[in-house]
């Protein structure tokens, strides 16, 4: 099927993905307008003015997320602007609103710098209940993030970086038991410095794993590198720091590799060079590292991608519906490491039984969510 085509044709059909609809479904009569407008809804207002925590008990601020982005980095198609990333982002209300239930507003932002972004994005924070931002480019993400975790007094969650380390966990944690491995004993290659691939390290370092090798373009990063910024400087801390030399010296005897980074990358004579039942999350989109019946040919023991189409899909609408309806249902402010782990760990223990392609449960499995929301507490 041609999706490139069919997507085309019903975006313009429908206009986009969303719209909104009244909670309230009876009859609005006088009586009902005199309470939800005027003059009725100034006591309301006056209610919330008293005690501004109230705010989510009378709007709909109990069930509302921002997803917000500047389209600098949409998918893996890069920097096509803010008005090109509005298709993205109504997908990501359509998956909120599907799967959780979670009202949410697509944002998109004509401006670009972090302060600009963080200023941004802090005035109309208090018109919503959490905040997703989305397809913002590496690095200024992650100060973003950052930022506004620290002044927001509301859930702010980066998908791109924690929705994907938090799958890829999940995912890692059953391929091991397939192969007969210990995850924490693994040696992991890592290839992509970006929004994903440093959340990725970042939690698997979290979850005990300390021989991970980082690589970009240039090889992989390591303590002698005089060329790194302050990003990948902050990402010695979590990887196996004295390793130096190319892609190739990085994946020789490798239990895992992940690739955050583009088509085509890993091929079957660096196959060759793992270690004995290998496993390969090649998570480019819309082509991965290696394609599954290449990777399968060459020897790879479980095999994840990003696509639909194939076994074990790395999809961050697994993880972020129940994380978000968990913050909201219970009064969570900050979306914390734990609340991360936590949650991976959750996502593995719904495949009860894994296997090479069965690793990680189905975006439709109707467990996901409520079993998610339930670990995200205070």
């Amino acid at each position: 099927m041609d999706y490139n085509k069919l997507a085309l044709e019903l975006h313009e059909k429908y206009k986009g993905k969303i719209t909104t609809t009244l909670r309230d479904t009876s009859e609005i009569d006088r009586t009902a307008l005199s309470a939800y407008y005027s003059p009725g809804v100034g006591a309301v207002s006056q209610a919330i003015a008293a005690d501004p925590s109230t705010l989510p008990k009378y709007t709909w601020t109990n069930n509302l997320v921002a997803v917000i982005s500047d389209g600098s980095a949409i998918l893996g198609l890069g920097d096509l602007g803010p008005k090109a990333s509005m298709p993205v982002m109504e997908g990501k209300a359509l998956l909120f609103k599907h799967f959780a239930d979670i009202d949410s507003v697509p944002i998109i932002l004509d401006v670009h710098t972090v302060d600009e972004i963080v200023a941004t994005v802090k005035a109309i924070a208090p018109s919503f209940g959490a905040i997703n931002l989305e397809d913002i480019a590496a690095p200024k993400c992650f100060a973003i993030e950052e930022r506004l975790k620290a002044e927001c007094d509301i859930p702010v969650f980066h998908d791109d970086q924690h929705g994907t380390a938090v799958v890829t966990l999940a995912g890692l944690i059953n391929a091991t038991k397939v192969v007969g491995k210990t995850l924490s004993d693994c040696k992991v290659v890592v290839i992509g410095a970006g929004a994903a691939g440093t959340a990725i390290i970042k939690l698997l370092n979290l979850y005990g794993l300390t021989n991970i090798i980082a690589v970009d373009s240039r090889g992989i990063i390591g303590e002698s590198r005089d060329d790194l910024n302050d990003e990948k400087k902050a990402l010695l801390a979590y990887v196996n720091a004295t390793q130096s030399g190319s892609l190739d010296d990085a994946i020789t005897d490798a239990d895992i590799f992940i690739g955050v980074s583009k088509a085509g990358l890993l091929t079957p004579e660096l196959v060759a060079r793992m270690a004995n039942k290998p496993i390969v999350f090649g998570l480019a989109n819309p082509l991965p590292e290696i394609m599954p019946d290449v990777a399968k040919a060459s020897g790879v023991a479980v095999i994840a991608t990003g696509r639909s189409d194939f076994p074990n899909q790395v999809n961050n609408a697994i993880a972020f519906p129940g994380i978000f309806r968990g913050a909201l249902d219970n009064g969570v402010k900050t979306i914390t490491n734990q609340h991360k782990i936590a949650a991976a760990e959750v996502i593995a223990s719904l495949v009860e039984n894994p296997t090479e392609d069965e690793v990680i449960p189905s975006v439709f499995d109707e467990r996901l969510v409520p079993s998610i929301a339930q670990v995200i507490k205070p």
